[in-house]
């Protein structure tokens, strides 16, 4: 019998997947139904949902889970979830469809039908209720979203903003048979990962406390030294890194993962970490995206997430330390009667400001250095990019030589650079 955390919702891992006899019969059927166009995000979370990574999700949000969503944490069940999962169509498109229809999710870039959906409700989101979900979900505290500030730059630096003012005016939601996964499991054989199969590796390796670290930019030392605190504490950790689509600059999936590898062949006892990766495309929702991180690692059999700095953050919008405060204001923390199913469970690991300090000789953090920071390397995953980009020098201790070869060379060969905006916080100015 399993001794990791159970997954979130309390109905065990809601796998919409379908495989073999199941998937030709409903592929068959797809063909005839209409076809509904999706964004590459809606892709990603149809894939989530399919491999239990959504769980308890079995589709797309309804109108009243999006609007609890946003003002409560819940789905309309009561269930804690941070972020609405949503599908979009036309006007046009939601004309013709109705509740009881099936239609065929198709994403035009490679062709391919992921889902067909049964249509339990259509509903219209105007333009006031997208601009009030981007307020409750991706307005925080920095400085970019104070003081009037949010939406004057928002709509021009926030990705996360962008995708939901795009997300076309109507929105479909129903259950979903998943017909595909793309490319994840051959492009990264062994490191996509379904959390059936996360689950397996960690119940052989023996283990029932294990940490996440999530990922979406190349490891620096910084990241080592998060993983390496976990693995003091943690039975094991896993280095789960985001391969769905980041926004322009941010560096590939395969770039990051064979940088992952070579820390982990060269820097970390094997027996102790798995590295592994997972399809959604990033939000950049900060403190929200940091709860629905742990929400679906506790799918994948985590009971730990790793949240330091500016966690899933963009630009300036975020507090330095606001996605962890956030685990503390959610429904049902300190409510011990409450059904366990509709917890979050997976536990936040706050971790502080960490960097490499010449004084000191090592990695270190705020809590435990008493140095001034002009003693210290300040590590980001942004600062380390533009510094790539630009083809400026690297600070002795911010990465390992052996996976700076491997950013070099890829920026070498890089055709088409953007510019990185720097945070302030990426920059160090607002460390004590």
């Amino acid at each position: 019998m399993s001794n990791l955390v159970p997954p979130h919702g309390g109905k065990g891992l809601i796998v919409r997947l379908l495989e073999g006899e199941a998937r030709e019969k409903e592929l068959n059927k797809a063909t005839s139904l209409k076809r509904i166009e999706i964004t590459a995000q809606e892709k990603g979370d149809l894939i989530m949902i399919g491999i239990g990574g959504f769980s308890p999700l079995d589709g797309f949000m309804t109108k009243a889970d999006w609007k609890s969503v946003c003002e409560n944490f819940t789905l309309a069940d009561g269930t804690f979830w941070p972020v609405p999962v949503m599908l979009g169509v036309t006007a046009d498109d939601a004309a013709v469809i109705n509740p009881g229809d099936e239609i065929a999710l198709y994403y035009a870039k490679d062709d391919t039908i992921y889902a067909t959906l049964k249509v339990s409700e259509k509903f219209e989101l105007t333009e006031d209720d997208k601009k009030w979900e981007c307020e409750a979900v991706y307005q925080g505290q920095g400085e970019d979203s104070v003081d009037g500030k949010f939406w004057e730059v928002a709509l021009e630096d926030h990705p996360g903003v962008q995708k939901v003012m795009e997300r076309k005016q109507f929105c479909l939601a129903g259950q979903v048979n998943v017909l595909s996964e793309g490319n994840y499991p051959d492009k990264y054989q062994g490191i996509y990962l379904r959390p059936a199969e996360t689950r397996k590796i960690f119940d052989e390796k023996g283990w029932s406390n294990v940490a996440a670290l999530q990922l979406r930019n190349p490891m620096h030392r910084s990241h080592e030294y998060l993983c390496k605190i976990a693995m003091e504490i943690c039975d094991g950790v896993i280095i789960h890194s985001l391969i769905g689509n980041l926004k322009p600059g941010d560096i590939p999936a395969e770039v990051r993962v064979k940088c992952i590898q070579t820390l982990v062949d060269n820097y970390f006892v094997a027996e102790n970490v798995v590295q592994g990766g997972y399809p959604l495309d990033m939000r950049y929702a900060g403190p929200r995206e940091a709860l629905l991180h742990a929400t679906f690692r506790q799918n994948y059999g985590v009971n730990r997430m790793i949240i330091g700095r500016d966690h899933a953050g963009v630009g300036d919008f975020y507090g330095l330390f606001e996605a962890q405060e956030i685990f503390d204001k959610i429904p049902y923390r300190d409510e011990e009667d409450c059904d366990s199913g509709r917890k979050l469970l997976c536990e936040p690991l706050k971790i502080d400001w960490t960097f490499y300090c010449y004084k000191c000789d090592g990695m270190a953090s705020l809590r435990t250095c008493p140095h001034g920071k002009e003693d210290r390397v300040i590590l980001s995953g942004t600062k380390l990019r533009k510094a790539l980009s630009e083809g400026a020098e690297i600070p002795d201790h911010f990465g390992r030589e052996e996976v700076l070869e491997i950013l070099r060379e890829y920026y070498e060969n890089l055709e088409e650079k953007v510019e990185i905006k720097m945070q302030g916080f990426a920059s160090g100015e607002s460390m004590k």
